[in-house]
């Protein structure tokens, strides 16, 4: 499934737009409309929002969420215009400026507004910079003029969405194996030793792996976020299950990211049933659980590519990282300071070190879909110079 940002603008042909949502809906896919005040004039955001399924309460940022594709149905004369010159004036062509990926428009207006030279130009200006026009076609339109700018029938677009969506991006061909979240060890039947990671950050770059067009499988721990749509999912609540599975799947893998944070330690025995409270103290006998990036790193393929995180506190992180870098066979480390409450566990930004065998650099504090791009383009560069 991918996240798809469905643009409507105003103009009868509006309607259609309802039954492209419920198409792109049924074809299983997370449909994000943005509907211009011009397109409520037609049909009301309520409906497009019942069609896509959207929970109440919805993000009022979602229009500037990543997404797989970004589709302009039914696209007038003047989106054209502000799209073609890049102006961002409602909450259609504030997503436009945002969206990193393929777009897709069908234009729909008056025969001789298509055919003007001004929308003309605004059209392949449109096209030189890769966007993908489907329609007008040819025949009657709502005011009763014959000529060419009809929208595009739903099932047209449907089927041009699919084309963009199959096989495109940098790492298409590319399978990624990301680890996220916090493993939790059992001590009884209902107590743990865990830790703060919420998964945010494995779980940004698995969807950003996704969007640039990688076959992406998730090895979750405990997400306290929803995985990202169109990956495979595995659950691997504690460390020796994550193990089990990492040490699976990592040989058909080109590119696998542990960010997770897997415990370094586990209870020696874990009772079988809830340990009864009491006055006495309890003792616990603590066991190191298995290295995993290390295990990976013993067992990678040629062409593999390794990327470790190194969860850690205080000015003396940075050269524990470099040591891991050297010590576990890995090809990138990323480094962030647990210490801080403002990024990190359980934080919406992160602030890292990026670190490989020719060099470091930080990447400046950011919301962690943007960090999880500047990963991916560190990864990207591996593999070119690999």
């Amino acid at each position: 499934m991918s996240r798809v940002l469905l643009g409507v603008s105003g103009g009868i042909a509006a309607y259609k737009a309802c039954e492209l949502c419920r198409l792109l809906v049924k074809d299983g896919h997370d449909v994000v409309p943005l509907v211009t005040p011009g397109a409520e004039r037609f049909v009301t955001a309520e409906t497009f929002r019942a069609l896509a399924r959207r929970p109440p309460g919805d993000d009022v940022y979602l229009h500037l969420t990543r997404a797989d594709l970004f589709v302009v149905a039914p696209c007038t004369a003047n989106t054209l215009a502000k799209l073609a010159h890049g102006l961002a004036d409602n909450v259609l062509t504030e997503a436009a400026l945002a969206h990193r990926g393929p777009v897709l428009v069908a234009p729909a207006m008056n025969p001789r507004m298509w055919s003007h030279p001004a929308t003309r130009a605004n059209a392949e200006a449109l096209r030189a910079r890769g966007v993908v026009l489907v329609g007008p076609d040819e025949g009657e339109t709502a005011e009763g003029e014959l000529g060419v700018g009809r929208m595009a029938e739903p099932d047209e677009i449907l089927r041009a969405a699919r084309t963009l969506l199959v096989g495109t991006g940098p790492l298409s061909g590319k399978r990624v194996l990301v680890a996220a979240g916090g493993t939790r060890e059992p001590l009884d039947a209902v107590r743990f030793v865990g830790n703060r990671s919420s998964g945010r950050m494995g779980v940004a770059l698995a969807a950003e792996a996704r969007r640039r067009g990688a076959e992406v499988t998730l090895l979750a721990a405990n997400l306290a976020v929803a995985a990202p749509a169109g990956v495979e999912l595995v659950e691997t609540p504690t460390a020796a299950e994550l193990e089990r599975e990492a040490l699976a799947r990592a040989a058909e893998a080109d590119v696998v990211v542990m960010a997770a944070a897997v415990a370094d330690y586990r209870p020696a025995e874990a009772l079988a049933a809830k340990r009864p409270k009491d006055a006495t103290t309890w003792t616990l006998e603590l066991e190191p659980t298995t290295d995993v990036l290390s295990s990976l790193g013993e067992r990678r393929r040629n062409g593999q590519l390794l990327v470790g995180f190194a969860a850690e506190t205080g000015p003396a992180g940075l050269e524990r990282a470099r040591e891991k870098l050297a010590n576990k066979g890995a090809d990138l480390f990323v480094l962030n300071d647990v210490s801080r409450t403002d990024i990190g566990f359980d934080a919406y930004e992160n602030e890292v070190t990026l670190l490989t065998p020719a060099g470091e650099r930080t990447v400046a504090k950011a919301p962690k879909d943007e960090i999880a791009a500047a990963i991916l383009d560190e990864v990207e560069a591996l593999l070119r110079n690999g």
